[in-house]
C-alpha cells in the first residue's frame, strides 16, 4: 500500500497557485483541509504519494512556488 505525504502552505491562495501548477503534469495528488494532526489552523494542503516528493519539490521549484513542509502519513 503506497503511503501519502503532505505538503502545507503559508495560505490557502499559496495552496491555490500550486493546484494550478500541479494540473499542467501527471502526478496523482489531491487538495484537502490541513489534517488536525499536522495543525490546528485551517487551511488547505496536497496530498500526494510519497513516491512522488522529488517530482512534486520539483514542479514546485520550476513554478517558483513556495511551500511551508512536506509531512509523512502517520
Amino acid at each position: 500500500m503506497k503511503q501519502y505525504n503532505y505538503m502545507t502552505f503559508k495560505s490557502v491562495s499559496y495552496a491555490m497557485k500550486a493546484e494550478a501548477a500541479l494540473k499542467k503534469y501527471d502526478i496523482q495528488y489531491k487538495i484537502i483541509p490541513v489534517p488536525r494532526s499536522i495543525s490546528s489552523s485551517c487551511g488547505l494542503c496536497v496530498r500526494f504519494y510519497s513516491d512522488d516528493i522529488d517530482k512534486l519539490k520539483l514542479i514546485i521549484s520550476n513554478d517558483s512556488l513556495a511551500y511551508e513542509n512536506i509531512y509523512n502519513e502517520a
